[in-house]
């Protein structure tokens, strides 16, 4: 009998079935489209306990009790669809896992629905890609607590594993699971466009090649910017086109795409009034990507800067740029931390930040040195309000500014767009002021639309009568 079943038979499912066979769990596998049941026995059935499965039926009776069935399928309708092709097979108790990318709320109605049939749902976001997924993932799942205790030895045992410790845990009940993980995602997108701004800023004030930016990239990766995704872009860099001779990058089309949950994480900030801006703007950056024409069309017509611009010192600008990407970097996860702190109150999960902090370190795609920093930082202070209070992201961020304010002066001076370092440094600028000018606002606000304002020397909310006779009344 199989301890448990992986349904859905592409990557990143081939590869966590696998990876429990590995680890010593009997693994059923199912795939709608059985033909791909046949080929992944064919390839993998000599490194695990494996047992093919065509229908639903076959799958149940090879299941021990309470059965544990993982999806691995496309979000959006096809887990609807899995749930509806397993559901009527199971018994009371089962646990059915939805391990793709689904939006949290889908999760919570899902959750709902199984709940009242009597069955058990895990919304789990699995991050780790293809390699992540064989050998060792970042795992956030989510749901019924005794769900999760009868699936915890083995998720733990497939995941990550840094200083010992699984790069696994409960995350809270219904959709907290895929929440954090849509988060996760969203720190990514930033992550990858300020890279990729750094990238391209170097490449043209400096006139660098990739070549050399691989190794830039390289030397960073010994420093505070350690991580799994400066890693990669070294190497992304580094390599060659077969067909040209040229670097593959530079022969690669510059439209980015996206599934959609760095967008679902700026629309669950907008609902919940909090500013992840470094994260909105990388996302409005592939969106400005994809219009490719368009652009096209803007570079022979629109003018760029003109006259003299500053030189710029290649080791100095490297240096600075270095200061800003981590600055940047630094802001963009004190953002997505207090959106989830901000979701968490508002669907009563009681988020652990600082265990999230301790599973994203090895497996998931936004793997670094610096979350030991968050770590370290939420377990001082479990209740810390914004990343960039704790000691060490306020000396971080004060060590970088003066760098980081240099590199937008490049910027702006050659016309390079970096939408991520503005937006972070305008973050970073605002919630360091006692005072914006939201004040004026409020009172433009109450001139057109009688909308009413506060006053900084006595409690109440007041009404000018602007267009009138300018007398200011009080409104209860």
């Amino acid at each position: 009998m199989s301890v448990i079943a992986v349904v859905g038979l592409a990557t990143m499912g081939m590869n966590l079935a696998r990876n429990f066979a590995r680890n010593g769990f009997a693994v059923s596998v199912y795939n709608r489209t059985t033909s791909r049941v046949d080929d992944f026995m064919r390839q993998y059935a000599a490194e695990g306990a494996f047992t093919p499965a065509h229908t639903p039926q076959e799958l149940v009776r090879q299941l021990d009790k309470p059965r544990r069935i993982l999806m691995m399928v496309k979000a959006g309708p096809p887990v609807d669809e899995t749930i509806d092709h397993l559901a009527p097979h199971l018994e009371a108790g089962d646990i059915l896992i939805d391990g793709g990318n689904s939006y949290f709320l889908d999760t919570v109605r899902r959750g709902k629905a199984l709940e009242a049939r009597g069955l058990r749902f895990i919304g789990t976001g699995v991050s780790g890609g293809e390699e992540g997924a064989l050998l060792g993932p970042s795992i956030m799942p989510g749901g019924a607590r005794d769900a999760y205790q009868q699936v915890e030895p083995m998720l733990t045992t497939i995941s990550a594993h840094v200083d010992g410790e699984p790069c696994c845990t409960y995350i809270g009940p219904g959709g907290a699971g895929h929440y954090v993980k849509m988060v996760h995602n969203g720190i990514e997108y930033a992550d990858i466009q300020l890279i990729a701004e750094a990238y391209d800023l170097l490449s043209h004030a400096l006139d660098l090649g990739a070549e050399d930016l691989s190794r830039i990239f390289a030397e960073w990766n010994k420093g505070e910017l350690e991580s799994y995704l400066i890693q990669i872009t070294s190497e992304v860099l580094a390599k060659r086109d077969r067909a040209t001779g040229r670097p593959l990058v530079d022969v690669i089309l510059d439209e980015a795409e996206q599934k959609g949950t760095g967008k679902w994480a700026s629309q669950s900030a907008l609902d919940l009034g909090i500013p992840v801006t470094t994260i909105t703007e990388a996302v409005f950056a592939r969106f400005l990507s994809a219009l490719k024409a368009d652009r096209q069309l803007a570079s022979r017509t629109l003018a760029g800067p003109n006259g003299a611009m500053r030189a710029a010192a290649p080791g100095s600008l490297v240096d600075d740029v270095r200061s800003a990407l981590y600055a940047s970097k630094m802001v963009a996860y004190a953002q997505g931390f207090e959106q989830m702190q901000a979701a968490s109150d508002e669907y009563g999960w009681d988020l652990k930040l600082g265990a999230i902090a301790r599973i994203w370190r090895g497996g998931c795609i936004i793997r670094a040195r610096f979350l030991n920093r968050i770590t370290d930082a939420y377990a001082a202070e479990p209740n810390l309000k914004n990343l960039l209070l704790a000691p060490y992201f306020r000396d971080a961020m004060a060590s970088a500014q003066d760098a980081w304010r240099r590199v937008l002066s490049v910027a702006v001076d050659r016309g390079i767009p970096v939408p991520a370092f503005s937006s972070s440094l305008a973050y970073y600028d605002a919630y360091r002021r006692d005072r914006l000018p939201a004040n004026l606002v409020q009172g433009l606000r109450d001139y057109f639309g009688a909308h009413t304002y506060k006053r900084i020397d006595r409690e109440g909310s007041f009404h000018t009568r602007w267009a009138q006779d300018g007398e200011e009344v009080p409104v209860r």
